[in-house]
């Protein structure tokens, strides 16, 4: 099934998305444990999709795409490379990437993010499934140019709205061999498939949980195929992943921000 998170008349709420009919059936409280369903029906129209989960922490994973490790000039890594991004960076399906001042190429990254769907701890790789909740689309957006600069990841890729992940969570879902894609106003740019991940959804869930407790609702964005590229303003971006859908955002710059206040 797929879960949703969407405000109504300034109320937030959960609820278990119908793409035949286009509706969200609520359901009480947020979607971890039990799942009991509700009256309430809403038209997709009718509500604002918010990011599905609140997440207390992001962990996202670097290179964990042989070919994308090529295209960077970096040697594969012999365990996963995990970096933080922070809770401040997230935005929702529909929402604009700005682009910050500071940086001169800001790029686009897909990726498959793991929803954790309990509190995890040196949870082993053949019970890993037990603590995921489901899979939803991801951007790892980056300022490219600082990456290359500061040789670290936080400035890079902890701005204001790179985190954009969504619209659902898909809890029916096998992970190990399902299509990446990104597209740029239409064009795909990126193509790949999470049959080529060097370390798969169990193995990061598994070592990511030894070194920091999972939480109900924590990310972990699983890495980026090949082909990623820079963005500019006015692009719409889609991030498209096999079984889920596509998370989409619009580009703008930071002066449009400030222009609209």
């Amino acid at each position: 099934m797929k879960l949703a998170r969407f405000e109504k008349f300034g109320n937030v709420r959960y609820g278990i998305y119908d793409e035949e009919r286009g509706e969200i059936r609520e359901i009480t409280g947020p979607p971890f444990g039990k799942i009991t369903v509700a009256d309430a029906v809403h038209k997709l129209d009718d509500v604002k999709i918010l990011p599905p989960v609140e997440p207390t922490k992001i962990v996202g994973v670097g290179l964990n795409y042989r070919d994308h490790a090529k295209e960077m000039g970096k040697k594969i890594p012999d365990e996963p490379l995990i970096f933080l991004k922070p809770t401040s960076a997230i935005i929702g399906h529909g929402d604009s990437i700005v682009l910050p001042r500071m940086s001169g190429r800001v790029d686009y990254e897909a990726e498959l993010a793991i929803v954790i769907g309990k509190k995890a701890k040196d949870v082993s790789e053949e019970d890993a499934k037990k603590y995921i909740l489901g899979y939803t689309c991801f951007n790892d957006v980056t300022a490219r140019d600082l990456q290359a600069k500061d040789g670290l990841y936080a400035r890079a890729k902890g701005f204001d709205t790179f985190a954009p992940f969504g619209p659902f969570i898909e809890t029916d879902l096998e992970p190990d061999d399902l299509k990446v894609r990104a597209r740029v106003n239409g064009q795909v740019k990126q193509d790949g498939t999470t049959k080529k991940m060097i370390f798969d959804v169990y193995t990061l869930v598994s070592f990511i949980s030894s070194i920091m407790t999972l939480n109900p609702g924590d990310l972990i964005a699983t890495g980026t195929p090949p082909g990623i590229g820079p963005l500019k303003p006015g692009d719409v971006v889609e991030v498209e992943i096999e079984g889920i859908g596509s998370l989409v955002n619009n580009v703008i710059h930071f002066r449009d921000t400030v222009e609209s206040e």
